[in-house]
C-alpha cells in the first residue's frame, strides 16, 4: 500500500500549483465519472469540470494550504480521501478567503485520478 500521506501531500501540490497557473490543464486529472460540488453546484465529466473551473470569475488565484489529512477510502487502501482547508487570494483582493476542499482519489496505473471533489468557502460567523 502506498504512503497515503505522501501520495495525499504530492497530489495537493501538484492540483493547486496546477490550479494556479493553469485551470484548464486539471482535466486530465478527472474522469467522465468525477464529479465536482463547488459552493453547492454540481457538474459531472472531466470537461464539465474544467469548464466550471476555467469559468469561475477571477483572473488571478494563489492557494496557501493550511492542513492536508488523509485516510484510506476503501477496504483494501487503495483509494484516498484527502481533506485539505486553506487561505486562497484572488486577482488584487488583500484579505484571504478560507476554504475546505475535499478529494476522493482512485488509483490508475501508477497514478491517481478525482473521482469526487467537494470546495466550499468558509464564512466567519
Amino acid at each position: 500500500m502506498a504512503d497515503i500521506n505522501a501520495v495525499a501531500r504530492s497530489f495537493v501540490e501538484f492540483y493547486y500549483q496546477t490550479f494556479d497557473t493553469g485551470r484548464q490543464q486539471l482535466v486530465n486529472l478527472y474522469r467522465d465519472s468525477s464529479m465536482l460540488t463547488f459552493e453547492g453546484g454540481q457538474v459531472q465529466g472531466a470537461n464539465a469540470i474544467v469548464e466550471r473551473l476555467v469559468g469561475l470569475p477571477f483572473q488571478k488565484v494563489a492557494h496557501q494550504i493550511s492542513t492536508i489529512d488523509a485516510q484510506p477510502s476503501s477496504p483494501d487502501g487503495a483509494s484516498i480521501i484527502v481533506i485539505v482547508t486553506g487561505l486562497l487570494l484572488v486577482d488584487e483582493e488583500q484579505n484571504p478567503q478560507m476554504f475546505s476542499q475535499t478529494f476522493h482519489l482512485i488509483p490508475e496505473g501508477g497514478s491517481y485520478w478525482v473521482f469526487n471533489d467537494v470546495f466550499r468557502l468558509i464564512y466567519g460567523a
